[in-house]
């Protein structure tokens, strides 16, 4: 069946690129919080008793873009980690207490390169998504034009 009225809606294709759009922002975002964490993994207190770097952790929702209909993912919040932070005994550390400990960032420098080469692979796999929608979206127009 060959079409001759407008198109209305969105298809597919434009679901599918509006989806890993959404994923590839929310990734990156990822990134960039994984990143300063490992940035602050040894970021002490700058007075006596302070508080270190803590680490934060970002969470994702689930939404639906109106205009396409497409499923989206979207960032959630940024929020800071409320696990204890680790101590050091160091007296002459500008940061220790009166007992003489420092408090260390609780950032896992591990756990972070781990979510940092996860949130790559997961980049890369929207980016893909991207792609090939996009392929299949110029193999459409190029149909429609011969």
């Amino acid at each position: 069946m060959i079409r001759t009225g407008p198109i209305t809606g969105a298809g597919p294709l434009t679901q599918a690129m509006a989806t890993a759009a959404s994923g590839m922002s929310t990734q990156a975002t990822r990134m960039r919080v994984s990143a300063e964490n490992i940035a602050n993994a040894t970021s002490t207190a700058g007075t006596p008793g302070g508080d270190a770097y803590r680490r934060k952790l970002i969470t994702f929702d689930r939404a639906v873009d109106r205009a396409t209909g497409a499923q989206l993912v979207r960032l959630d919040q940024v929020r800071p980690d409320q696990r204890d932070f680790r101590t050091q005994f160091d007296p002459s550390h500008p940061a220790a207490d009166e007992r003489g400990y420092v408090k260390l960032p609780n950032v896992d420098v591990l756990i972070e390169q781990a979510d940092l080469r996860a949130a790559g692979r997961s980049y890369e796999a929207s980016m893909a998504v991207m792609q090939q929608a996009r392929s299949l979206y110029l193999k459409t127009l190029d149909i429609l034009r011969s």
